[in-house]
């Protein structure tokens, strides 16, 4: 997590909100990793447990600042991988990696945490830990509340100052998508969210790809073996009020 100067770009700090052993932590005068050679990719040597996975432990899903709790919530996975680096042959339309990964759960063993970050303090004022990656955007909301999805479809909406479940409403496929909030012209709150599991965390579900190839969607059907016993492919925009 780093935090800059905004006039200057000075980095303040960069911390890690999540396990990391690929790095050893980042220079604060030039802003780069101090990268570990003991997890250095090498052509043809398999390196195992590298910390976080290729996509990094944060993907496109956004955060959400509350300028209320001057907290940041952030999605995102828990996951660590092997790597072996490879020689590959470009083929138009199919991926182009040079790398055979398995990735899988990281410490602890849950996939997926909404973390909330304290930027003041450099660390996590709460998390949430789940079963699997939240590749979900969150929403934070000046009521108090921080809503997310989980890829085995539920719908959650916590509390902003220490993480307790509100509530949660279980759709029909898991959710990637960014829910966001809007007032209706009856002058009412709603918030509103896709659910339709997909892109490279969900492609075993929408690709129907076989669990027992690892390899499979670049390596990411190492680490959810389970998620088309947890949900289906589907496409529905939800929408709820607010009391």
């Amino acid at each position: 997590m780093y935090v800059l100067d905004r006039a200057t770009g000075e980095v303040l700090s960069a911390d890690a909100f999540s396990p990391v052993n690929a790095i050893l932590g980042v220079d604060l005068k030039s802003g780069r990793p101090k990268f570990n050679p003991d997890k250095q990719p090498e052509m043809g040597k398999v390196v195992r447990n590298i910390c976080p996975t290729a996509p990094g432990a944060k993907d496109w899903n956004p955060s959400a600042w509350s300028p209320d709790t001057k907290l940041l919530y952030i999605p995102h996975a828990n996951l660590c991988m092997d790597w072996e680096s490879m020689q590959a042959n470009y083929i138009a339309g199919t991926p182009y990696v040079g790398a055979e990964t398995r990735m899988y759960a990281g410490p602890g063993g849950n996939r997926g945490v909404l973390t909330a970050w304290d930027p003041v303090q450099r660390r996590a004022a709460w998390e949430v830990k789940e079963d699997l990656s939240v590749w979900s955007g969150a929403l934070a909301t000046h009521g108090g509340v921080v809503f997310y999805g989980t890829m085995d479809g539920w719908f959650k909406a916590v509390d902003a100052k220490d993480g307790r479940l509100l509530w949660k409403f279980k759709t029909g496929s898991g959710i990637i998508g960014q829910p966001i909030s809007y007032r209706g012209p009856d002058g009412r709150q709603y918030v509103a969210v896709l659910s339709g599991v997909g892109g490279w965390a969900g492609a075993i579900v929408v690709g129907n790809l076989d669990p027992r190839d690892g390899t499979a969607a670049k390596g990411m059907v190492n680490a959810t073996t389970d998620l088309k016993e947890k949900t289906t492919p589907g496409g529905t925009l939800y929408v709820f009020s607010l009391p």
